[in-house]
């Protein structure tokens, strides 16, 4: 069912993207610039809030302290508030903040083209990727539902505020606050259904807007490297799904 999920997502802006090709042979999806923009100038005060919440999840794992004062007290809560009746729409609503992140652009003014967003969006979820894996293995915490030794971050939540925090940075204003909305309640939801303790989401959290930062910081470099300066470049994104696993087929054309 999940495979099918994203792959409805990605079909949906395939249609967005085709509508936007049909109307002229050949579509600028990129911001033809290879000016460094604000948004992707490396700045230590992006580091404070993904470091502020990665340390207060890491002093949460297997801390008897937190676990008394807040990991617990939360879990009950939950599971009163629950009783029987699991919802398990975060294993969906997850990626809305990314779909939205490179739909929106069809429809209004922004800094970036189809192409360089969906080469920043690529980039964040690789570092996401790269950082929750590992830090789920040595980590090693054990789920609050007792399922597996993988729960700090909480992954769900890291590709929930990834997609809030590019969303964030390229619209700004109610669509950062909407994406953000959504993202907070994907990991509300990871601890409703008994799959998260409150410092797995702190860390996914933290993951989620540094991964999203990354994509930003690498954009120039990439943009050089794809040559996206090109007027003559387009991108037509082909969303494919096969069994268990599921995709997006970028052709590029320049």
């Amino acid at each position: 069912m999940h495979t099918g999920f994203r792959a409805l997502v990605l079909s949906l802006l395939l249609v967005l993207q085709g509508t936007l090709l049909g109307a002229q042979t050949a579509v600028p999806l990129t911001r033809r610039t290879d000016t460094r923009l604000p948004s992707e100038q490396f700045r230590w005060t992006q580091l404070v809030v993904p470091g502020i919440l990665f340390t207060g999840g890491a002093i949460g794992v297997r801390s008897e302290w937190y676990a008394a004062r807040i990991n617990e007290p939360v879990r009950d809560y939950a599971a009163r508030l629950r009783g029987d009746n699991y919802l398990h729409f975060d294993d969906y609503i997850q990626y809305i903040p990314s779909a939205a992140y490179l739909g929106i652009g069809f429809g209004r003014p922004c800094d970036h083209g189809f192409g360089e967003r969906a080469l920043v969006a690529c980039t964040a979820w690789a570092t996401t990727a790269l950082l929750t894996l590992p830090v789920k293995h040595f980590a090693a915490e054990l789920r609050p539902d007792g399922s597996a030794f993988n729960s700090f971050p909480s992954g769900h939540t890291a590709t929930a505020f990834v997609g809030a925090e590019m969303v964030r940075r390229e619209y700004g204003g109610w669509w950062g606050a909407g994406a953000y909305a959504v993202a907070v309640t994907t990991g509300v939801m990871r601890l409703y259904n008994n799959r998260h303790w409150v410092n797995d989401l702190l860390g996914g959290a933290a993951i989620g807007i540094l991964s999203a930062n990354v994509g930003y910081w690498l954009l120039p470099l990439e943009r050089r490297l794809f040559r996206l300066e090109r007027e003559d470049m387009a991108i037509l994104a082909v969303p494919f799904s096969s069994g268990r696993a599921s995709g997006i087929t970028l052709a590029m054309t320049f």
